[in-house]
């Protein structure tokens, strides 16, 4: 499986109930596909994936999957703090025909690397279909050293790392250390997709995709296509969603600018709320700018 390209962090969508919509989920699927992109990337930050259950979780995977139908593949966010856990429920996965899973480093608790190993090698252990590491130190407390990831790459079936550590040095330590690895470094930082792609990464798992898609989409091929400034301007494009997504919680403000923009994802699950009325003005700027 190759892994590349503009792949989607999307959303998950909810009822006015806090019930997973299906039919909202399969119209942003067809979207998100028809405006070009690389992969799906469901159950991650932006998926809400900590306030869903484990059996949420299956039946959301399963729409995803059945309507893709292997258009793209979809990447499935399994991770939690228990190895058992995990490993129970990328299995459940596998099952339902996720091409590949996407496990967040345990969190709360802070493992030592030695323990990341250990949690890493089993859950890969556990089923057939590719792994992709997913680092974010600023909310789980924990960043994947560059030496846990030279020696994770190493296990035929962990293939990538999403990295959203906000660092280009980090993105950079990656993708040296597993240079002689079929090896996938992506990042997970939408202001460092340009930056990342230049140093060797493969490509990004972008959040703004869920609204810009076109535009991020852009970047990678105007960059494999050596048209440097044109991928540049793409690049720049994503600042004036990215300066309005601070103002709120992760993801409601993304959700917001989705259903003003056309696509039902409804609210995110409480404990976060929507985003403050002076905050909407601003969101309505931004989806001007950009024609939506």
């Amino acid at each position: 499986m190759e892994v590349k390209g503009i792949i989607v962090a999307m959303v998950t969508p909810f009822d006015e109930n806090q019930k997973i919509d299906f039919q909202a989920t399969k119209q942003l699927v067809n979207k998100l596909i028809s405006d070009g992109a690389y992969g799906i990337f469901i159950l991650g930050t932006n998926g809400e994936f900590h306030l869903l259950s484990n059996q949420e979780k299956i039946e959301f995977a399963k729409c995803v999957i059945d309507e893709v139908g292997k258009r793209v593949p979809v990447y499935v966010g399994t991770g939690g703090n228990s190895t058992a856990n995990v490993i129970a429920l990328s299995k459940s996965m596998e099952q339902i025909g996720a091409d590949a899973l996407s496990v967040i480093t345990p969190y709360f608790l802070v493992p030592s690397q030695e323990e990341l190993l250990y949690h890493y090698k089993a859950v890969a252990a556990s089923v057939t279909i590719p792994i992709i590491l997913y680092n974010i130190p600023k909310n789980t407390g924990i960043n994947i050293s560059v030496e846990t990831v030279a020696e994770l790459a190493k296990v035929d079936n962990i293939i990538g790392i999403k990295d959203s550590s906000g660092s280009i040095d980090n993105i950079e330590g990656y993708i040296k250390a597993t240079k002689d690895e079929n090896f996938a470094v992506l990042s997970g930082s939408d202001s460092l997709i340009l930056k990342a792609l230049k140093i060797g990464a493969k490509g990004a798992v972008a959040a703004t995709a869920n609204l810009l898609m076109k535009n991020d989409v852009a970047i990678y091929q105007k960059f494999i296509n050596s048209h440097l400034e044109e991928a540049e301007k793409a690049q720049q494009n994503i600042e004036v969603l990215r300066s309005v997504l601070k103002l709120g919680t992760v993801p409601s403000v993304l959700k917001k600018s989705l259903v003003l923009s056309n696509m039902p994802v409804g609210l995110c699950r409480l404990p976060v709320q929507e985003p403050k009325a002076e905050t909407i003005p601003k969101i309505k700027e931004m989806l001007t700018y950009y024609g939506l």
